[in-house]
């Protein structure tokens, strides 16, 4: 596949399962900093006016997004689930028109993995901030990454997709995400 520039008008923000159950989890070290780069992120995101979904599965049992991140997202309404894969007609409606979906959230080799192989099945370009995805076991997040490139998934960062969608420093949007990524 040829390198593409990622635009923001061909681009969208999906956070896969970020809950406070799966969050409790998580390793305490890697969550924190998962979290961290999700934050920039998302902010990243509102900064640049990307269309963003967030999805809940089964929040009856696995609760609701972690408060950090539920409140970066702001109004975003959530969008709650049963199948592991993050994508159907909600999530569609969303990103109507949006080729490029950003991809963050948990768990990297089940919800993450799944969504991406539908994304790409419906002719879509995943790309997956390898530094805002997580599973609880480390050899499990690893089997999602290789699953994901595997799948067609481009492996990225969230500083990486931010700076691509700007494509230019020195406006108050930059100064805005290079403060959220610091």
């Amino acid at each position: 596949m040829k390198p593409q520039q990622l635009k923001r008008e061909d681009t969208a923000l999906l956070v896969v399962d970020v809950q406070e159950r799966l969050a409790a989890a998580m390793e305490p070290e890697a969550l924190s900093r998962v979290l961290g780069r999700l934050g920039a992120l998302v902010e990243g995101a509102r900064v640049l006016g990307l269309p963003i979904a967030v999805t809940e599965q089964y929040p009856k049992g696995l609760g609701h997004t972690v408060p950090p991140i539920r409140e970066r997202l702001g109004d975003v309404p959530v969008i709650e689930k049963m199948r592991f894969s993050s994508l159907d007609d909600a999530v569609r409606t969303r990103f109507s028109g949006r080729r490029n979906v950003v991809i963050a959230g948990m768990e990297t080799h089940v919800c993450v993995y799944q969504t991406v192989r539908d994304l790409v099945l419906e002719g879509r370009h995943p790309v997956v901030c390898i530094d805002a995805v997580l599973s609880r076991k480390a050899v499990d997040r690893e089997a999602g990454l290789e699953l994901a490139r595997a799948a067609g998934a481009t492996l990225s960062s969230v500083e990486a997709v931010l700076f691509d969608l700007l494509g230019v420093a020195g406006t108050p949007e930059f100064k805005k995400i290079s403060a959220a990524v610091k």
